[in-house]
C-alpha cells in the first residue's frame, strides 16, 4: 500500500514584535521516484536582527547541502553534515560581520520518506509522533532542563544546580563547537495515519493531553497548524515566545480514479471548473497549502536584516525553498488532443531521487534565434458590470511574437527551452486583483467573506486564494459584462510582465535593481516584508503594467510541466500531459529573494491550496 503526505506549516509572533524563528517545506523525490520531503524549524536567538539572520541562515545553508545530496548517500549523514553546514554559515557570518556575535539558533530538521523519518536537531525544537491519543516527543532536549530528565531516565539522577535555569541550552547552532547533535542512524517507522509534528519551543505552552484533544479535533494538517497556535494564543501567556510549527500527516495514497471521483462531486456542488479533473492515467500525490503569518516559504529572506545589522549583503547566489505548484487554464476550447504517433512526449520533471530546487539534467535544446517583437500596449479599457459599476482595470495589449523561456544561463531547467511563441491580442489586469475587488464578487455571490477581506484592505492584493477561487471569479466576471474572462496563460503572462524587455531578465533590464518592487530580499522595499503592499506602490513596466514582479506571486491557467519540452507555441494553456494537480505560479511575491523575480521564473501550487503570498491578475478576451 502506498503512501502520500499532507504538510502545512505556521507561526505566530507571540508577545513579540518581531519574528525569529523560520521554517522551511520542500518536497523531494527518493532513490525509488516516490514523494518525499525536507522540514526544518529553526529558533533564533540573540535579538531581533540577529536571531532572524541566524535561523533564515541556518534553514537556508539546511536546505541547500540537502538538496545537493539528497538521496544519493545516506540520509542520516547528509542530515548531520547540514548541521555542520549551518553552523559554519553562522560563523563566517559573524567572523565577517562582529555586530551579530552572540546570535543563533535551535533547530530540528526531518527528512520524511516512504521508509521512514529520518531527522536531526540541536537544540530545543521537538519532533512529535502522534498515534491516535498518543503523542511521544522522538528528538532529544538539549536544555538542561532536557539533560535532567534524560539522567533521570537512565537512573543516574543529578542534583538540580539551583543557579541553571531548566531552559538554559547546552547545544545551538552558534557557530561554534556543536555540543550535542541528535541524529540517529536509523529511520523511525510510519504509518497511515500517523501524525508528526515539528516544532519551536514556544509550543510547550500547551500540555500533550491539549496536543492531543486538538490533534484529534482537526480534520487536516492545516487545521491541525492553525488549532494548535490558536490554542497557543489563547493561554495568553504574558512573554508568549514565537511559535513555529509544521505538520505532516501520512496518508493512504489516492488512487486517479478516486481523485477524478471527488473533483466531480465537488465541481457538481460548489462549481468547481472541468478542466481540473485530471487525466485518469495520472497517479495523484496532492500537498496541502499552508497559511503562514509571517511565511519563510518560497524564499527565506535575509538580506534586509543583514544589511540593517551590518551593511554588508551577503551575496547567496540562490535561495533554496520549496517551491511551487501550478494551474492550469480555462481557455474556452477542449484541452489539445494527445499526439497519437511520431516521437513521443517528453516531460521533464525532477529526476527519481531529484529535488524541486535542484532540477534535472537534461540537454538544453538549442535557444532560437530570437524574433522581432510586435508586442505592445495599445490602450485601456475597463467593462461595465450588470450590478453597476465597472470592472477591473484592463491594458490592451497587441499580442505579437517573443522568446519565451530562460535562454539556459540562468534559469532552472524548468524555464527551457526557450522559443518562439506568438499570441493574439488580449487585455490584461492593470493591477493584481485587490481585496476590495474580490469582496465584492464574494457578497454579490452571496458567499461568505473572511474577515482578512475587510476594507481595511481594499488597496492590497487579495491573497490567500485557491487557484479554483481564483477561477470563480472570472467566471463571475464573465457573467457581469458578457465578455470573456479568465486567467491568464503562462505565456501571457509571460508576455506581459516583460514589458517589452524580452531579452532581459527583469521587466527593468537585465540586473536586480533595489526599489522596483516589494520583495524580502534584495529590493529594499520600504513596506513590512511580511505581508504585501498595496498595488501600485511600485513604478509599472513599460507596457503600464504593475506588481508583475514581486508583492504577490500570480495564477496562470496552465497545468506544470517540468520544461518547455513540446509546449503550445500559440500561447494557449498547457494543459495535455502535465500534472494538473499543480498549476503554474509566476512572478515572485513579498517573501522572494529578487532573484525569484525574474520574468522566466516559474513556480507551481496545488489549486485548491490557499497561500498569503499568492494572488491573480486576469485575461479579457479581445478581438
Amino acid at each position: 500500500m502506498s503512501i502520500r503526505f499532507d504538510f502545512a506549516g505556521a507561526q505566530i509572533d507571540g508577545a513579540r514584535d518581531y519574528q525569529e524563528d523560520a521554517f522551511l517545506i520542500t518536497r523531494l523525490t527518493d532513490k525509488m521516484g516516490q514523494p518525499s520531503a525536507l522540514l526544518v524549524v529553526a529558533d533564533g536567538m540573540g535579538g531581533h536582527a540577529a536571531g532572524n539572520v541566524a535561523s533564515n541562515m541556518a534553514v537556508q545553508e539546511f536546505n541547500k547541502h540537502i538538496s545537493a545530496n539528497y538521496p544519493k548517500r545516506k540520509v542520516s549523514e547528509i542530515l548531520y553534515e547540514s548541521v555542520e553546514h549551518a553552523n559554519k554559515s553562522i560563523k563566517a557570518t559573524i567572523s565577517e560581520t562582529p555586530a551579530l556575535d552572540g546570535m543563533g539558533c535551535t533547530m530540528v530538521a526531518v527528512v520524511i520518506e516512504a521508509a521512514g523519518l529520518w531527522w536531526a536537531s540541536v537544540g530545543d525544537s521537538h519532533v512529535y509522533l502522534l498515534q491516535g491519543r498518543k503523542i511521544k516527543k522522538k528528538n532529544a532536549d538539549h536544555s538542561y532542563g532536557g539533560f535532567l530528565d534524560r539522567m533521570k531516565e537512565k537512573n543516574k539522577e543529578v542534583k538540580p544546580d539551583p543557579n541553571i535555569k531548566r531552559n538554559m541550552l547546552m547545544s545551538a547552532v552558534t557557530g561554534g563547537e556543536l555540543v550535542e547533535v541528535d541524529c540517529p542512524n536509523k529511520p523511525m517507522n510510519i504509518s497511515i495515519g500517523d501524525r508528526i509534528i515539528l516544532c519551536s519551543d514556544g509550543m510547550d505552552t500547551l500540555s500533550k493531553g491539549k496536543m492531543i484533544d486538538i490533534s484529534q479535533q482537526s480534520q487536516n494538517a492545516n487545521d491541525c497548524a492553525e488549532q494548535m497556535l490558536k490554542a497557543v494564543e489563547e493561554v495568553g501567556k504574558p512573554r508568549q515566545d514565537n511559535t513555529t510549527i509544521v505538520v505532516v500527516d501520512v496518508l493512504e495514497a489516492v488512487t486517479a480514479e478516486e481523485y477524478v471521483k471527488e473533483r466531480v462531486r465537488k465541481r457538481d456542488s460548489q462549481m468547481v471548473p472541468p478542466d481540473i479533473v485530471m487525466d485518469k492515467d495520472r497517479a495523484v500525490s496532492r500537498a496541502q497549502g499552508r497559511r503562514v503569518s509571517n511565511p519563510k516559504n518560497f524564499a527565506i529572506g535575509i538580506g534586509a536584516l543583514i544589511l540593517a545589522a551590518a551593511g554588508a549583503f551577503l551575496g547567496y547566489t540562490q535561495i533554496y525553498s520549496p517551491k511551487l505548484a501550478q494551474p492550469a487554464a480555462d481557455t474556452g476550447a477542449p484541452p489539445p488532443a494527445a499526439p497519437t504517433g511520431g516521437a513521443p512526449v517528453q516531460t521533464i520533471s525532477a529526476a527519481p531521487g531529484g529535488s524541486e530546487t535542484s532540477p534535472a539534467q537534461v540537454a538544453h535544446a538549442p535557444s532560437p534565434t530570437p524574433q522581432p517583437v510586435i508586442s505592445g500596449a495599445i490602450g485601456e479599457l475597463r467593462d461595465p458590470l450588470q450590478s453597476g459599476g465597472s470592472g477591473p482595470e484592463l491594458i490592451k495589449l497587441a499580442g505579437g511574437s517573443f522568446s519565451m523561456g530562460d535562454a539556459g544561463f540562468s534559469g532552472s531547467q524548468d524555464e527551457t527551452p526557450q522559443r518562439i511563441v506568438t499570441l493574439r491580442p488580449y487585455a490584461i489586469s492593470k493591477r493584481e486583483i485587490t481585496v476590495a475587488e474580490y469582496r465584492r464578487f464574494l457578497q454579490e455571490s452571496h458567499k461568505q467573506v473572511p474577515g482578512k477581506f475587510s476594507a481595511s484592505r481594499d488597496k492590497y492584493p487579495v491573497t490567500g486564494v485557491s487557484w479554483e477561487e481564483a477561477y470563480l471569479y472570472t467566471r463571475w466576471l464573465t457573467e457581469q459584462t458578457g465578455q470573456k474572462y479568465r486567467l491568464p496563460t503562462e505565456a501571457e503572462w509571460e508576455m506581459a510582465a516583460r514589458g517589452g524587455q524580452m531579452e532581459n531578465q527583469y521587466w527593468w533590464g537585465p540586473s536586480p535593481e533595489s526599489g522596483r518592487a516589494h520583495c524580502r530580499l534584495g529590493c529594499e522595499s520600504p513596506f513590512e516584508t511580511r505581508s504585501a503592499a498595496p498595488v501600485g506602490s511600485f513604478a509599472p513596466n513599460a507596457y503600464s503594467l504593475y506588481d508583475t514582479a514581486g508583492n504577490a506571486a500570480e495564477w496562470t491557467e496552465d497545468c506544470w510541466h517540468g520544461s518547455y519540452i513540446d509546449a503550445p507555441l500559440d500561447g494557449r494553456a498547457w494543459l495535455a500531459g502535465g500534472d494538473c494537480t499543480l498549476r503554474v505560479v509566476r512572478g515572485g511575491s513579498y517573501e522572494s529573494p529578487i532573484s525569484s523575480l525574474r520574468s522566466t521564473k516559474r513556480d507551481k501550487l496545488p489549486p485548491d491550496s490557499r497561500n498569503d503570498a499568492v494572488g491573480f491578475r486576469i485575461v479579457r478576451e479581445t478581438s
